[in-house]
């Protein structure tokens, strides 16, 4: 098998195993964090370049306030708590999607690791939050528009992406049983 360069995961299914088990959707969503840290230490180990995270989609902000707010915790003790070891690892990490409706602390503390991690070249983790793939196409379309392009062509369209900078994945995995994409 060619080694991979890009493995792209859409972590869906957290809540409902979490409900199975345990009654609580939030019993997953924590159940989840510690089943990516396993999935970045197994990326190390097989020299894995790059690896996405479909953390949050804009989607997800359809679910209870109550679920949001414990994932938005989540993220900000994660990071407070891994910031020095995801240094360490040599982790590089780069969020994609859109900032402006996220908590201010949780858009200050991306943008420190993001800082923190930026020469870091073990492997890349994009971190994909409030981030939805029709989103980015509209985005990238008012930016053609802004500047009056006059032609658009894929590779100018390919420059207008939050995923600009990263190669396209090698593997998509869907978590959670759900076969569709997003």
């Amino acid at each position: 098998m060619n080694q991979l360069n890009h493995v792209a995961i859409i972590m869906d299914g957290n809540g409902r195993w979490g409900l199975e088990k345990k009654g609580s959707r939030n019993y997953g969503h924590l159940k989840g964090l510690r089943t990516v840290e396993n999935i970045i230490k197994s990326s190390i180990k097989e020299k894995i370049l790059y690896l996405t995270l479909y953390t949050f989609s804009t989607e997800n902000w359809k679910r209870p306030e109550e679920e949001i707010d414990f994932l938005f915790d989540l993220i900000r003790k994660h990071i407070k708590k891994n910031l020095t070891r995801i240094i360490k690892q040599g982790v590089r990490i780069n969020v994609i999607g859109k900032r402006k409706q996220l908590p201010r602390d949780i858009v200050k503390s991306l943008k420190l690791i993001e800082k923190k991690t930026a020469k870091n070249n073990i492997i890349t983790i994009n971190i994909a939050l409030n981030y939805g793939s029709k989103e980015e196409i509209v985005n990238a379309c008012k930016r053609f528009i802004s500047k009056k392009a006059k032609k658009i062509n894929v590779i100018k369209f390919q420059e207008q992406l939050y995923t600009r900078s990263i190669p396209d994945p090698d593997i998509l995995i869907r978590t959670g049983g759900t076969r569709r994409l997003s």
